[in-house]
């Protein structure tokens, strides 16, 4: 029986994991990524001042793009907008 229920409890994780690896990962996310490859090898406060030195200028970069979308999309409503920034913002 213990057996049983760790198996279940088992394939239940696996099954978590493989769902939450199927929803694309969030900009927020994808710079946290981009930021901690780029500082291998950097340990300790080194790391801690580049990593947020990157992370403080992904979002400017984001909020930069955000502005340009916006302007781009004037005369744009509805659905067609919404489309349109979330194509204009996954651009790099």
């Amino acid at each position: 029986m213990k057996k049983f229920v760790v198996l279940a409890v088992v394939s239940l994780a696996c099954s978590m994991s493989m769902a939450a690896g199927d929803k694309p990962k969030t900009a927020q996310q994808q710079l946290m990524g981009t930021c901690n490859t780029e500082a291998t090898g950097m340990k300790g406060d080194e790391r801690k001042e580049f990593m947020k030195s990157c992370l403080s200028d992904g979002k400017k970069r984001q909020q930069e793009r955000m502005k340009a979308c916006n302007v781009d999309a004037t005369g744009k409503k509805g659905d067609e907008r919404k489309a349109f920034m979330s194509e204009c913002l996954k651009k790099d």
